[in-house]
């Protein structure tokens, strides 16, 4: 049994952030059906190289981009703008418990495709909304991307080096994480259905998912009411906790408490700075961070890493290196917590994928749709799922709907 396995998810998404939830979706048990331009398809399926699969179809394979967020998923192809293309979603919203789109605002209202009609047909409906600045204010109509919401969100000015420009985060940390919200909001919504049999419009935006990933740089201004800035590496509350270079390379440790502190001083061989009045306390070392780590970072370039490392974990203190995403998949951790899977991709061969970063001993994730091509399963959802004949797909083909 899967988690989710009597859940259906009508997925108008593309990009990231709504193919993410509804691969979070998938992972648990939907069934997801993807919707896709006839012809064209999720855009990021052509955001490559690398691609995988045949490079005689419509691009050169499946971009690595699009194969890393649409497992799980069965792929149709519908032109929504045609009277015929919104019968096909009309009668898909019928038979689905959850739908999940991320036009820009209004779009889909346009095409009366919004969640007023389409609750009409379903009551049961949750329709989850994922747009860049909501449904409401002077913005909404406004497209979003990621990239542009780290900037206008603040993250851009608290990221990158103290002296240097802001920088964005180096993966698309808002989109993905407005996917995870959605999902999150998405199950909380199925189980008021399943008490009142009543659905609801979830509004997920990518602003909103940027000030709620704030957290705690967000609590210090709004209660301490200093404007944030740029620590680089280092922690905006805590020190010593951020990178340090060693003789042959760069690690991150922390001392997180006061405890830690005193660990941190006999590890480095200088177990009197311990009591000095300017470290003995966060508070003091978070005023003195200079002097403290002019200390820490000439005692730390004397050694190599590898036998900081040693010391710390053997003194229980929070440490790592800084691993290249090759040393992370050949990480013993990794490979143990089954981060890396495999799938048979139905032109592409053996895919590799990342992981399940959930671990449900009763009801585990599992892949059991690999990425999809373009509207592989187009007839098998309108003939099995709708009711639509083999003449009806033929005509359908014809006149540009699917």
């Amino acid at each position: 049994m899967r988690s989710l396995e009597n859940i259906r998810i009508l997925d108008i998404t593309r990009a990231l952030a709504g193919p993410y939830c509804t691969m979070m979706l998938g992972d648990l048990g939907a069934d997801v059906i993807k919707v896709e331009r006839p012809g064209r398809g999720d855009e990021s399926r052509s955001w490559g190289p690398p691609f995988v699969g045949d490079p005689y179809g419509p691009y050169p394979g499946e971009s690595a981009y699009f194969i890393s967020t649409n497992r799980n998923k069965r792929s149709i192809t519908v032109n929504l703008k045609g009277a015929a293309g919104q019968e096909i979603i009309h009668r898909l919203v019928k038979i689905s418990d959850v739908m999940v789109e991320n036009f820009r605002t209004g779009v889909l209202d346009k095409m009366g495709l919004g969640y007023k009609d389409l609750s009409v047909l379903n009551p049961g409906l949750v329709y989850c909304s994922i747009s860049g600045y909501g449904r409401s204010g002077p913005h909404a109509a406004r497209a979003g991307y990621d990239a542009i919401l780290q900037a206008e969100g603040g993250m851009m000015s608290i990221t990158g080096p103290v002296e240097g420009p802001p920088s964005r985060v180096g993966i698309p940390i808002i989109d993905i994480n407005t996917g995870m919200f959605a999902a999150t909001a998405i199950l909380a919504a199925l189980r008021v259905r399943d008490t009142t049999g009543e659905g609801q419009l979830v509004d997920m935006s990518l602003l909103d998912t940027h000030v709620a990933l704030l957290a705690n740089v967000a609590s210090n201004y709004l209660i301490g009411g200093t404007e944030p800035r740029r620590y680089g590496n280092a922690h905006p509350n805590l020190t010593p906790y951020e990178a340090f270079q060693a003789r042959d390379r760069w690690f991150v440790l922390g001392a997180a408490n006061d405890g830690q502190w005193g660990l941190l001083c006999e590890v480095i061989g200088r177990p009197e700075i311990k009591d000095d009045p300017r470290f003995e306390s966060n508070s003091q070392r978070l005023a003195n961070r200079e002097a403290l780590m002019q200390i820490l970072n000439e005692i730390i370039l004397t050694r190599d890493a590898n036998d900081w490392l040693a010391d710390l974990k053997k003194a229980g203190l929070p440490c790592g290196p800084i691993n290249t995403i090759a040393d992370v998949f050949d990480h013993p951790q990794a490979e143990a917590r089954n981060l890396v899977i495999k799938t048979e991709h139905s032109t592409a061969g053996t895919l590799k994928l990342t992981g399940f970063p959930y671990k449900l001993t009763q009801t585990p994730a599992d892949v059991h749709h690999p990425p999809p091509t373009l509207g592989e399963h187009t007839n098998e959802v309108l003939v099995e799922l709708l009711g639509y004949s083999s003449d009806d797909v033929s005509n359908l083909q014809e006149q540009g709907t699917i």
